[in-house]
């Protein structure tokens, strides 16, 4: 039967690291994909002729898309800045 490893203990804190590492790797591996490749698209929807009107103005499309690229960068830095904390 398994015993069981007290957090405090050495053999408990190793146990623990390796979960807290592979989820601040995946935050950091999140961060970097979103950071990378969503600003990437900017210049194509902004090209795109459904992002300006027949008067020139810009059209919900082009909006809908800057926000998302907006959110997809909030949330690299987000996932950028737990996966510090969860390291310290």
């Amino acid at each position: 039967m398994a015993e069981a490893v007290a957090l405090g203990s050495p053999a408990g804190a190793a146990a623990y690291d390796r979960p807290v590492t592979f989820a601040a790797v995946l935050l950091f591996a999140n961060a970097v994909f979103n950071a990378v490749a969503w600003p990437r698209f900017y210049p194509r929807i902004a090209a795109d002729p459904r992002a300006r009107d027949a008067e020139g103005r810009r059209t919900r499309f082009y909006t809908v898309h800057v926000v998302l690229i907006s959110i997809a960068l909030a949330l690299a830095a987000a996932s950028a800045i737990a996966g510090v904390v969860i390291l310290l």
